[in-house]
């Protein structure tokens, strides 16, 4: 085995456990069918003779056969946060329907600058675009939390730009998803609640793999149901926490041998219902505007309720044609959020009433409307391998791709946003979450077509060459050609040296190019619509502003690894990223920052509006470490690691738009640029110790992040310092207790020392709390048990 093997193994030993070995065989292995053809899956490379080991760019494969065993966290997105230094989710509260989606990301930037695939192929990203909330402001994203942790064998992370391979958003890097096909059946049951003693937790899951036809096919069934915390101090009549969820979730992986090769396919869906609390509404000061005596004397939360339907298909062929590998596939996602608004009002509706003679009352709930998005993807690639080619062998890939998307608004009923009493004192629309209007309803769709080349040369047994080059062309924009160029040196047998230059971009969600929102409001008593708009709307229109374009970004690697025995392996990235016109969301233009703007957007009955706008250049820059130790302590293993990523995001520049020069402050005011700066950690590490002594293991992490700055609604213009959160640290302690080969039962708990983060001044948060969703969270302790069969 060559040192670098060695390397490879060791850094997945110690960074996920034994359990990581275990998918290392099937990432890298080649399967034969009849006609010997070849399958691989190892992102980052084409290659139909690659492995973990040829790699040129920094691939970790996270297997998620231990996790969902023994793991303290259910769902995908916060166990992968709590497994990479470089993957953060945090669930968010008080911002609406972030507080039903939890976004992910890698490397400090937006969740949607991250691809997704699953078993290769790219996953359609989550119908909401996040406008509130302490993380992805105006941004896009997968939602990880769609796939059930029993189906995914394991999680590969290329952690470099890989537009030039993959097309659109792979800017920070690729995250791609593979779904067990193994034959054998697991289960496994597991509850968890906060220290507190709510966020109650109830998981069940199911896999099972059978041979079929001479091939495998596996179905995973999983029920999830998340309880409400609430962190609220107490009189105070929020609810601060995380959002109640329910997820009932079905995923069927499978591949079989037909004529000369080999069909493949993958279905899943996925039915959420969750709930999230608004801003609480009080009994005297916010009557008649917010609220009517006559349903709440005590006053209310209103509850913003997702509905949520995620569907997944894939169906492809693979098979061999002459010395070539062929792959043709069809690709489909659909997601759809529709809200509900309970325990609500329309004051202007019970106001109405009550002048009216009345008791003063109108619906407690109303459909507030939603949106949906569809993906159809079609691919076509092929390879091969020439021995003996530019030095020792070259591979050779080429393909096409063919999406079509479609992103739909759908209005909510009147009562969700009308005004029903004109100006006489209450509020428009349901309480919390005013529903779509008519004017907001959209139906957008676009094309893009896009053909790529890849060449990876072994120049010789130390040296190793990748190039890519991708054209693509949308529908909407326009096209881009992007490149990249990759190379790896082994210096010595313990040291092997990497880097990569690329070209990438992303381009503009349907989300942010047509969304559209629109409430009702009063000043100086005459109704006011205000709205985010999209700039080729009406309101967009009349503001001067141009169609939104791609994002464009320049990335840098340089890495090394070093395994100077078996024991003892290192590895580092540095990475520079530079991304041009990103697309974020403004701040409220109105009559009291911009009245020449305001008086053209009143001749719309418009009285203040955000756009999204291509607007900002960042420079990001970091550092990916990992380092691991393997000994014998008292006979018994211990494995120990160490994982950390610095990284920092930076405002190089604004391009404000010809008609908002001059007003770059409102566009992205030092609150915003706070959020995109630093929305995430700029520092997280974690130092593991997994020790087994029989039938008992123990696992340990210390696990820290960073500092964060974020900032405040007056500013520090208005003489209000920034949020200051300091670094925290805390750690997670677990036991598992194997009965058999079959049973095993764990126990633990996970933030152990209770830590939340800095306390803030609740007037000047985004979520009227005392701190920020962010680092830990706001729920401190937790514990759990699970308990895992296999038969």
């Amino acid at each position: 085995m060559s040192s670098h093997s060695i390397l490879r193994k060791a850094v997945l030993t110690a960074l996920y456990g034994a359990g990581a070995l275990s998918a290392l065989p099937v990432a890298a292995q080649t399967q034969s069918s009849s006609s010997d053809m070849t399958v691989v899956n190892v992102v980052g490379s084409r290659r139909a003779t690659s492995s973990l080991t040829d790699t040129v760019a920094p691939v970790d494969v996270i297997s998620l056969s231990k996790a969902s065993e023994q793991g303290a966290q259910f769902d995908l997105a916060q166990t992968l946060t709590f497994i990479s230094p470089s993957f953060n989710s945090t669930r968010q509260s008080g911002a609406d329907g972030a507080d039903l989606v939890d976004s992910a990301a890698l490397r400090g930037l937006s969740s949607d600058q991250t691809l997704v695939l699953v078993n290769g192929k790219r996953r359609h990203t989550s119908s909401l675009v996040n406008i509130f909330g302490a993380r992805n402001r105006g941004a896009t994203g997968t939602d990880m939390n769609a796939i059930p942790v029993m189906a995914i064998k394991d999680v590969q992370v290329l952690r470099d730009g890989a537009a030039a391979q993959y097309g659109s958003d792979a800017i920070a890097g690729v995250m791609d998803i593979g779904l067990k096909k193994n034959v054998g059946c697991e289960s496994a049951v597991g509850y968890g609640q906060y220290g507190a003693g709510d966020g109650k937790n109830w998981l069940a899951s199911a896999y099972c793999g059978f041979a079929v036809a001479g091939g495998t096919v596996g179905i995973t069934g999983e029920f999830l149901d998340r309880g409400r915390s609430n962190r609220a101090e107490e009189g105070n009549p929020r609810i601060i926490g995380d959002s109640k969820t329910r997820n009932k979730t079905l995923y069927v992986n499978g591949e079989i041998p037909a004529g000369p090769g080999r069909v493949y396919f993958t279905g899943g869906v996925q039915q959420r219902d969750a709930s999230s609390g608004a801003f609480a509404r009080n009994a005297d000061t916010d009557v008649p505007a917010k609220n009517s005596v006559a349903m709440y004397p005590n006053g209310f939360v209103p509850f913003i309720n997702g509905d949520m339907d995620d569907r997944y298909a894939i169906f492809g062929y693979r098979q061999k044609v002459g010395e070539w590998n062929a792959d043709l596939s069809q690709t489909y996602g659909y997601n759809r959020l529709k809200y509900d608004i309970s325990n609500t009002l329309n004051a202007s509706i019970a106001n109405l009433d009550l002048l009216n003679g009345g008791k003063g009352v109108s619906a407690d709930h109303f459909d507030a409307g939603g949106f949906s998005f569809q993906q159809s993807t079609t691919n076509f690639d092929m390879n091969r391998y020439f021995e003996g080619v530019a030095g020792d062998g070259l591979n050779v890939a080429f393909g096409a791709e063919y999406r079509a998307e479609k992103y739909k608004i759908f209005a909510g009923e009147p009562g969700s946003y009308i005004d029903a009493d004109g100006a006489g004192g209450g509020n428009a629309g349901s309480q919390g979450f005013p529903g779509f209007q008519p004017a907001d309803a959209t139906s957008a769709k676009r094309h893009s077509s896009a053909a790529y080349l890849d060449l990876e040369a072994d120049l010789n047994k130390n040296t190793k060459l990748q190039g890519a080059l991708r054209w693509e062309k949308y529908s909407d924009f326009g096209s881009t050609v992007t490149g990249k160029i990759a190379g790896s040196y082994r210096v010595a047998d313990p040291v092997l040296l990497r880097a990569s230059a690329s070209t990438g971009f992303r381009a503009p969600s349907l989300q942010q190019a047509y969304f559209s929102s629109t409430y009702t409001d009063f000043v100086a008593g005459v109704a006011t619509n205000i709205s985010i708009s999209p700039a080729v709307g009406p309101v967009g229109k009349i503001a001067g502003l141009d169609p939104l374009k791609e994002e464009k970004s320049r990335s840098y690697t340089l890495g090394a690894t070093w395994t100077p025995n078996d024991a003892l392996s290192v590895t580092a990235d540095l990475y520079h990223i530079k991304i041009k016109d990103r697309i974020v969301l403004s701040g409220q233009f109105n009559e009291d920052n911009y009245p020449a703007l305001a008086a053209k957007l009143a001749t719309l009955g418009v009285g203040a509006a955000q756009f999204f706008v291509n607007s900002v250049d960042t420079k990001t820059q970091g550092l990916d470490l990992t380092a691991s130790h393997k000994a014998t302590l008292f006979g018994n293993k211990l494995t120990t690691f160490l994982a950390m990523n610095f990284s920092k995001t930076e405002v190089t520049d604004i391009h404000t738009p010809a008609a908002l020069q001059g007003f770059e402050d409102v566009l992205l005011s030092e609150r915003e640029r706070l959020f995109l700066e630093q929305g995430g950690p700029r520092r997280k590490a974690t130092l593991g110790f997994d020790y087994a002594t029989g039938a008992l293991e123990t696992n340990f992490k210390i696990i820290h992040f960073g500092p964060q700055t974020l900032g405040t609604w007056s500013g520090t213009a208005a003489g209000v310092p920034n949020q200051k959160y300091e670094a925290k640290t805390s750690a997670d302690l677990g036991f598992t207790y194997a009965f058999n080969k079959t049973t095993k039962l764990s126990f633990g708990a996970a933030n152990i020392f209770d830590v939340h983060p800095t306390p803030q001044d609740p007037l000047e948060t985004d979520n009227g709390f005392k701190y920020e969703s962010v680092q830990f969270g706001l729920n401190g302790v937790a514990y759990f048990a699970r308990l895992h069969l296999k038969f």
